[in-house]
């Protein structure tokens, strides 16, 4: 594994520890059942989206595409 894949590699974990957390704590504190199912659906659709951001960053670094500003 390349130094340059652990960046958005820990960037990634700390926000899902982050999501499950805050939104955790959200969750067994509201007492509606549509409050917890909205603050159920966002964080998950969040951690699907830095996931894939993820992903994709490690494939540009792969790739050998590290400056995408160049592109510009």
């Amino acid at each position: 594994m390349s130094k340059k894949m652990i960046a958005p590699i820990v960037v990634t974990v700390i926000m899902l520890a982050y999501f499950l957390f805050y939104f955790g704590i959200l969750v067994a504190v509201i007492d509606s059942i549509l409050l917890k199912l909205l603050f159920v659906c966002i964080p998950v659709a969040l951690a699907v989206v830095i996931v894939f951001v993820c992903m994709q960053r490690i494939n540009e670094i792969r790739s050998g595409e590290e400056d995408d500003l160049s592109k510009y």
